[in-house]
């Protein structure tokens, strides 16, 4: 099955395929739900980012704003 994107989101998919089909950024298995897990964590996005080399700063903005929305 295809990739769903989010209207507004040009990095959030979800895949049942993936991750049990929870929101992810595109092209990685890192979950929106992890993102949030670090930064409630005390990770700052830069820490994130390092950790993760395939993330940038505005997709893991990008999951803050679609955790938000959702």
């Amino acid at each position: 099955m295809p990739n769903v994107n989010f209207t507004g989101f040009k990095r959030i998919v979800a895949d049942p395929d993936n991750c049990d089909g929870q929101p992810r950024l595109e092209g990685t298995r890192i979950t929106v739900a992890a993102i949030l897990s670090y930064l409630a964590g005390g990770m700052n996005v830069d820490e994130i980012v390092a950790a993760y080399p395939k993330l940038s700063n505005t997709d893991v903005y990008e999951a803050i704003a679609f955790a938000a929305a959702h």
